[in-house]
């Protein structure tokens, strides 16, 4: 019988844990194109497509499970700037919203209206390239009423890497 008491004192009790609350969702803080900056991340913004060009378009390989790739470029923008957005696969495949873009394989009408969240700025060529990994969430959205400023193309601004050299 003492065995058994000193087994139960040993025994761990039940403590009451907090329940588990999932955190709240963040309203969206919108990015203006201007503000964009080489190596920056986690960037909401809603633009004007201007123009398109689909860059890459592979076919099937003889795997049935691996897709077609395609690639399209994108020059997009807002009343701040404007910049290339760089879009993969399924965004392609999203921004090919009308029958008159699939027949042009070109990207949405022009003036379509597009909300990027979690956009990241990638640099190709020593220029600036808007993109967005499978983290990122690419949607056509209501036509916004704001005049994209064209002059002011953040993708035609080259950058070179310096090294700094402390003494």
């Amino acid at each position: 019988m003492a065995t058994q008491q000193s087994n139960a004192a040993a025994a761990p009790t039940a403590t009451p844990t907090p329940t588990a609350t999932k955190p709240g969702l963040r309203k969206p803080v919108f990015t203006k194109v201007e503000q964009l900056k080489p190596g920056t991340s986690d960037h909401t913004l809603i633009v004007k497509v201007l123009s398109s060009n689909v860059v890459l378009q592979k076919g099937r390989s003889a795997s049935q499970h691996l897709r077609q790739t395609r690639i399209a470029e994108c020059l997009i923008g807002d009343e701040t700037g404007s910049i290339i957005f760089t879009a993969r696969n399924d965004q392609v495949a999203q921004l090919l919203s009308s029958a008159f873009c699939k027949k042009r394989n070109v990207i949405g009408p022009p003036g379509a209206t597009v909300i990027i969240r979690n956009a990241k700025i990638e640099m190709f060529k020593g220029s600036m390239r808007l993109a967005v990994d499978k983290w990122g969430r690419v949607e056509v959205t209501w036509p916004a009423n704001f005049v994209v400023k064209e002059d002011n193309n953040l993708s035609l601004v080259e950058y070179e890497l310096v090294n700094v050299v402390e003494e």
